[in-house]
């Protein structure tokens, strides 16, 4: 049913620039994410159009070289760097007599090869199935169909009809599958909020560098290569930091250009982590000349998973790679650390980097003394919901004295929350 690659195909490729920015693809990306699914690059078929033409989605004269490519080269598939209509593939493939693949369906293909754990194969299967579900008519197109009138008429339900209703029945049960994953993400946060624990979650687009850094600050063996997507599956360690203790590092799936939409919905329950964590790190590949490009993109995405307000740390990471750039701390005008400049693979500047981040976690705890009337018990009850109590008294008048101490954002939270009036407690 999906359109799965196997390695060693012969692949014609399809680039067009457009003047459009939001539809602006980048060709060199493209090629290493062919390389990184395994397929052979035979030649690159590009051009120019200032819109996508309705049938072919290049021009018919184009769509005809396609053709002519595919006998010359002998190639067994077409990939397209940018999102076809399904009409589009089917018109496409009835001419070239090949197999059309588009930039969405590789990137899925990716994630599927690169999937690992439970979590991660049923969040891709789910990702594919929602694309696919629209394109299953080219599956079936030999296959009956309902007919009216004396002799015509099919079966009650046409095998089209079914695979959709089987598609829906299998979408179901790993929403399902993956609700119960969910749950026990909640429960390993809640462990680690009554603990105390801060977590810290690497972000940043693929191939940043960021399981490379993840490996150095927590010793751990995570695969690390120089290709789109290596890394998948999120992975969770524990970390010390000087002047703040442990924390949680969590080390998530890269973002790229036009990230499908099908696979942040699929990969919402994974993101989470990167949505509750209490500091992002966003790793920067330096050297990467779209560095500019990649950091809106990351924003983009950071912004569809409800994201954005976390606080970040910059990591300009692979500074080996360029001439007289030396690690360093960028600070903001109130002296907090902004931006850290480094190289993970040459290990250098990781001193800087734990610097910073004991700055900018210290900074993120807030401590507070809190003198609440004895009408107040809800609120009491509240902050012992936080695990935020670290000292307890009462005096003769039935007032308690509270010590607390927790994140900033926490603490925020619960001033909105509480409409500002447990402000009107704090001990000056």
């Amino acid at each position: 049913m999906f359109d799965r690659f196997q390695a060693g195909e012969q692949a014609i490729l399809v680039h067009l620039d457009f003047p459009d920015e939001t539809s602006r693809e980048d060709l060199a990306e493209f090629k290493m994410l062919v390389s990184s699914a395994g397929v052979n690059e035979l030649t690159v078929v590009s051009g120019k159009r200032n819109t996508p033409h309705p049938k072919y989605f290049v021009g018919s004269g184009k769509a005809d070289e396609i053709a002519e490519a595919v006998k010359l080269y002998d190639a067994n598939v077409i990939l397209f760097n940018h999102s076809l209509t399904p009409s589009q593939e089917k018109n496409i493939e009835a001419l070239c007599q090949c197999r059309v693949v588009d930039r969405t369906t590789l990137i899925l293909d990716i994630f599927a090869q690169r999937a690992r754990t439970h979590e991660g194969k049923l969040q891709v299967e789910l990702a594919q199935l929602r694309h696919i579900s629209s394109r299953l008519i080219r599956g079936w197109t030999h296959l009956e169909r309902q007919k009216g009138g004396i002799g015509l008429r099919g079966p009650g339900e046409t095998q089209l009809e079914t695979d959709r209703r089987l598609l829906r029945e299998r979408m179901i049960n790993i929403r399902k599958r993956l609700e119960k994953v969910e749950v026990q993400r909640q429960q390993g946060r809640r462990a680690r909020n009554r603990a105390e624990i801060p977590t810290i979650s690497l972000v940043g687009y693929t191939n940043a560098g960021k399981s490379t850094l993840f490996n150095v600050l927590t010793q751990a063996e995570v695969y690390a290569a120089d290709q789109l997507f290596a890394t998948l599956d999120p992975t969770l360690r524990r970390i010390e930091i000087e002047g703040v203790g442990r924390v949680i590092l969590a080390d998530t799936v890269g973002f790229i250009r036009h990230l499908p939409h099908d696979l942040v919905a699929a990969f919402k329950a994974t993101l989470t982590e990167t949505r509750e964590a209490e500091l992002l790190l966003h790793v920067v590949d330096i050297s990467d000349e779209s560095r500019n490009e990649n950091i809106e993109q990351v924003e983009h995405v950071l912004k569809e998973i409800e994201a954005n307000e976390v606080p970040q740390l910059v990591i300009c990471n692979k500074i080996d790679n360029l001439d007289d750039i030396e690690p360093r701390i960028d600070r903001d005008e109130h002296g907090t650390p902004i931006r850290v400049w480094l190289s993970a693979r040459a290990n250098l500047g990781i001193e800087l980097f734990f610097e910073a981040l004991a700055e900018r976690l210290g900074k993120q705890v807030v401590n507070h003394q809190l003198n609440i009337p004895p009408n107040e018990g809800k609120l009491r009850g509240e902050l012992y919901k936080l695990n935020c109590i670290t000292k307890e008294h009462y005096d003769e008048q039935g007032h308690c004295h509270l010590e607390v101490k927790l994140p900033k954002r926490e603490w925020n939270r619960l001033v909105k929350n509480e409409a500002n009036r447990i402000e009107t407690y704090v001990e000056l």
